[in-house]
């Protein structure tokens, strides 16, 4: 938390864009945070709902640093900012912080794979086509 900053945003404001560079991450205090996915042809499909003391944004954490989703603010939203390369040049100098911080994070990828693969069958596969395991 010592690196942590404490930050708001409004009704619609877009936290980051999918395909941007990826340099810093949230833990949602207050709020509701949608995750979303662009669809070629389509309005961006809103993939989870993220509320407090989750994690939003993952993609700092792996190379290239790129967004692979996006964010928005859909309730007034405070959360604590977290500095990628502080974080990460914490993970260098502590082995079991970082292992830790991995875990994590896989976690939530792992998560947020199942539920955008769920959400996205829901919208768009024909009744039937795909497994919910």
């Amino acid at each position: 938390m010592r690196v942590a900053r404490e930050v708001s945003f409004d009704v619609g404001t877009r936290m980051f864009e999918e395909g941007r560079r990826a340099d810093r991450f949230w833990i949602v205090r207050t709020g509701t945070v949608a995750l979303d996915l662009r669809v070629p042809g389509r309005r961006a499909a809103v993939v989870e709902s993220l509320g407090h003391g989750e994690l939003a944004g993952w993609s700092w954490h792996f190379p290239p640093y790129v967004w692979h989703l996006g964010a928005e603010a859909v309730s007034p939203v405070r959360a604590y900012e977290f500095d990628a390369e502080a974080v990460q040049a914490m993970c260098l100098r502590d082995a079991e912080f970082g292992r830790a911080i991995a875990d994590w994070v896989g976690r939530v990828v792992a998560h947020r794979l199942h539920a955008s693969r769920v959400r996205l069958l829901d919208l768009y596969a024909p009744y039937g086509s795909g497994s919910r395991l």
